[in-house]
């Protein structure tokens, strides 16, 4: 039913046709920032890739996940059981657009989402169901997200989310909306001097009005390897994994 991949020495994950993960998430889980102290929750979180990667560090702080799909929870379930991460990580089925149905507000210092990035009836949509809802803004665009991480967020909390670069004026105006005031900016290149594909901001709670653009993170070098950079994002996913990531 599953197939499990090796996120490290000590953590594994459970990975399927309808739930599995890609770089976009992998670089969000990086630019996120987490810190050890954190209360944070992952929202969409799909097979729970986010959450797993920030639990390499046996010192983070225990994290929340929430997605929409039964069968994603189940996957992200059966991960938690084979890490033995039945106190670090607590998954709940719950649609973002009720999330006062499941969560108390200003719980949490970190919220992460990297969402559907299609509206709906746009470009190329697959037959499942559930790679629908993850690609397509079937059950929440980034208004959705924005105004779910306003409610679950602290004074000074911040989101960190993932997105295609043309929506970048809806992500930040969406943002300013809901005071998650746009804090750090980052796009994402294959390769030095091409035009990004994805872009990385995060917005913090109530904060005063100044972006700062950082460098564009790139994944290949000039020899169509990943750069250094990249292997530190992959950390130690990358570490026998030469021939994929190198």
């Amino acid at each position: 039913m599953f197939d499990y991949e090796r996120l490290s020495d000590d953590v594994k994950i459970a990975v399927s046709g309808d739930h599995t993960f890609g770089t976009d998430a992998v670089i969000l889980a990086y630019f996120a920032k987490i810190k050890r102290k954190d209360r944070a929750l992952d929202m969409g979180s799909g097979c729970g890739i986010i959450p797993f990667l920030w639990l390499r560090d046996k010192s983070q702080s225990a994290v929340h996940c929430l997605d929409i799909q039964e069968n994603a929870i189940e996957q992200i379930r059966e991960s938690i059981k084979i890490n033995g991460f039945e106190e670090r990580l607590f998954p709940h089925l719950c649609d973002l657009r009720k999330i006062g149905d499941e969560f108390k507000a200003e719980g949490f210092t970190l919220v992460t989402m990297n969402p559907p990035y299609k509206p709906i009836n746009t470009g190329f949509e697959s037959l499942s169901e559930s790679a629908r809802i993850a690609r397509h803004e079937v059950c929440c665009n980034i208004e959705d997200a924005v105004r779910a991480a306003n409610y679950l967020l602290t004074y000074g909390g911040r989101f960190s989310m993932c997105h295609r670069p043309e929506r970048l004026v809806d992500a930040l105006a969406i943002m300013r909306q809901y005071k998650l005031e746009p804090k750090r900016l980052r796009f994402v290149c294959d390769k030095e001097g091409e035009e990004p594909f994805l872009l990385l901001v995060e917005g913090k709670k109530g904060a005063k009005n100044f972006l700062r653009v950082e460098p564009d993170l790139i994944i290949k070098n000039s020899e169509s390897k990943f750069s250094e950079e990249m292997l530190k994002v992959y950390g130690s996913y990358a570490d026998g994994y030469e021939d994929k990531v190198r």
